[in-house]
């Protein structure tokens, strides 16, 4: 057994340090001299981690395989960060992608974001987003450009929702530059109405963005992240040891999110100020809205990079309190800031609270913050071996996923450096590295079976955005990877088990349509599952808005409690397993034996 785990905390050359020619120093992004109380605290998180990891019993195999399938479903998109060489900031957090059903054929369709050529960059062709429409049995077709989604902006990151509540899924892509608000117009084709709508955010450098009821009004508002105040003229070349390499977000001044009210007639206003998301400035990457302390609203969990994370509390008016330090989600364990990444929330541990799992730069174990029910979270990492495998890697994209259907959430999380040249002045990092899959045994520990995993773990590339849905209707989720610089991974899951399962779709009345923010509690036999409708998550993605539960050998799900944004309550009895079903508020029944 090899432990990549280095007990002081220490990394060599992080491209992120505030100086350059520094051989030896502490956790990336962190100049020296940092006090003696903050290397003691890593010491001592460090053994904890240690005595954590050795705990952990190690299985022999999983039953979890994912395999590449990627070119066999004709997708030829590419992705570039508009790099020329001259490592602005932007290229190396480029970007995320949408798994939803954007014509309503109930096949999961795939929108992939891209950069586009910066200052200094030629480029003999105009990058642009790209749609690809699911066909069924692994096939994909291109059809951005009868759809109209093609964007040419510098993508970041990308939600979905029914903004207009008119049935079908419209598309919000977070830029480098204005943004872009596309309508669906519900025949296959969506129409630009940014301008109309006002939701354009300036030219900002964008990050992740999520569609969120914040009033309980039945329409959905929207919320977008921002990263830094980045201009070309602002732009500093930076080396590390002579080595050219991207500059810190610390070189920049943090750039408050934005959050948008749907005022119901087709437009936004933004509220930032008067919600009190302005008060606070950070460096915000991905993002996750979700109802961490359950008294029936919104919140918003935010991943800062290099700073402390926010959590900005609802008070159910839309009125916001940033509590993330209050909560225990800012820092970890240690009380050290990290430079996060992505966000995914889900309940790991069937105890009905939804739980935190957030990603890092190498030299930083990736984090899961165990929700511990009255607003309160504790850093679980170490003790349930959730960081296992993530310390040398700079990790992006994650998402609880439950790969086996056996009624607990197993984690994938996207790896891969900044710097294509880090190797230079470090032979302990890479460029280019597997993703990670953490297995959920079940009794609320972790282990790393991404060797076991099948072929699809074994693709070596640069990953950034992941989302996660059943992309062939078998019953288990599937994976899409956006890498930087290079063509999509797409894995078919081929995990083999007579394990059952349920999707489920939302669909509001007096909510939202989409049910963006509903609250589901399932009851089948021991098994006690919940979650909640999310739009926006991971690494500045978006994927999941139909729920999925594995149910194990159960064969019927006892009880299935809907709570919609708004205060409805719906009951669902004597529910069929190994299907795909819609739930409308309002229409609670109680089936037969």
């Amino acid at each position: 057994m090899t432990l990549l785990l280095n007990p002081f905390g220490l990394s060599r050359n992080s491209a992120h340090g505030a100086s350059s020619g520094v051989l030896w120093r502490s956790t990336p992004r962190r100049p020296m001299g940092w006090p003696i109380a903050t290397a003691t605290r890593r010491v001592g998180a460090a053994l904890t981690s240690l005595v954590a990891f050795l705990a952990i019993p190690v299985c022999a195999q999983t039953t979890i395989r994912l395999t590449d399938v990627t070119a066999d479903t004709g997708i030829t998109f590419r992705h570039t960060d508009g790099s020329g060489g001259n490592r602005y900031i932007v290229e190396s957090v480029s970007a995320g992608l949408a798994l939803f059903d954007y014509n309503g054929d109930e096949l999961i369709d795939i929108y992939f974001l891209n950069g586009a050529p910066l200052r200094g960059t030629r480029s003999q062709t105009s990058p642009r987003n790209a749609l690809y429409r699911n066909e069924g049995h692994w096939r994909f077709i291109d059809v951005t450009d009868e759809a109209g989604v093609g964007d040419t902006g510098f993508g970041l990151g990308v939600a979905v929702g029914d903004y207009d509540n008119d049935g079908d899924l419209d598309l919000y892509v977070n830029n480098f530059g204005p943004n872009v608000l596309y309508r669906n117009n519900g025949d296959g084709t969506f129409t630009d109405v940014t301008n109309q709508a006002g939701v354009a955010n300036g030219h900002r450098v964008g990050a992740g963005v999520c569609f969120l009821d914040i009033d309980a009004d039945g329409d959905l508002d929207l919320y977008v992240s921002n990263y830094v105040k980045f201009s070309y003229e602002s732009h500093r070349p930076h080396h590390l040891m002579g080595i050219p390499a991207y500059p810190s977000p610390l070189n920049y001044e943090p750039d408050p999110d934005t959050l948008y009210r749907n005022n119901g007639d087709g437009t936004f206003t933004d509220i930032s100020v008067e919600s009190g998301i302005a008060s606070s400035a950070g460096t915000g990457m991905g993002i996750v809205s979700f109802d961490y302390d359950q008294d029936g609203d919104t919140d918003v969990f935010v991943c800062n990079d290099v700073n402390s994370n926010f959590l900005f509390q609802n008070d159910g008016n839309g009125h916001f309190t940033e509590v993330a330090l209050l909560s225990g989600t800012a820092l970890d364990l240690g009380g050290i800031p990290h430079g996060s990444m992505g966000s995914d929330c889900r309940d790991f541990d069937n105890d009905g609270l939804l739980d935190l799992y957030v990603t890092s730069y190498s030299g930083e174990l990736a984090t899961l913050y165990r929700n511990l029910g009255g607003g309160f979270f504790e850093d679980a990492t170490r003790i349930t071996g959730a960081g296992s495998g993530t310390f040398p890697h700079v990790t992006w994209g994650n998402g609880f996923v439950d790969f086996d259907n056996d009624g607990d959430q197993d984690l994938y999380i996207a790896c891969g450096h900044i710097d294509d040249n880090v190797e230079l002045r470090d032979d302990t990092a890479s460029y280019l590295a597997r993703n990670l899959l953490l297995m959920n045994t079940g009794n609320g520990r972790f282990v790393d079976v991404s060797a076991a995993g099948g072929d699809g773990l074994a693709v070596k590339l640069c990953s950034r955005g992941t989302a996660f849905d059943d992309l062939d209707g078998d019953g288990d989720i599937d994976v899409v990877v956006l890498n930087s610089r290079r063509e999509p991974t797409v894995l078919r899951n081929d995990t083999a088990t007579h394990h059952h399962w349920l999707h489920l779709r939302t669909r509001g009345t007096k909510a939202n349509r989409d049910g963006i923010g509903a609250r589901v509690t399932l009851v089948a036999g021991p098994l006690q599952l919940a979650d909640e409708v999310h739009s926006g998550r991971g690494y500045q993605s978006h994927h999941g808005m139909r729920l999925h539960f594995g149910l194990a050998t159960q064969q019927r799900i006892d009880r299935l409690v809907i709570r919609w944004i708004g205060g409805g309550v719906d009951v669902f009895e004597g529910v069929a397993v190994d299907q795909l079903l819609t739930v409308v508020e309002g229409q609670s029944h109680t089936a037969g034996p």
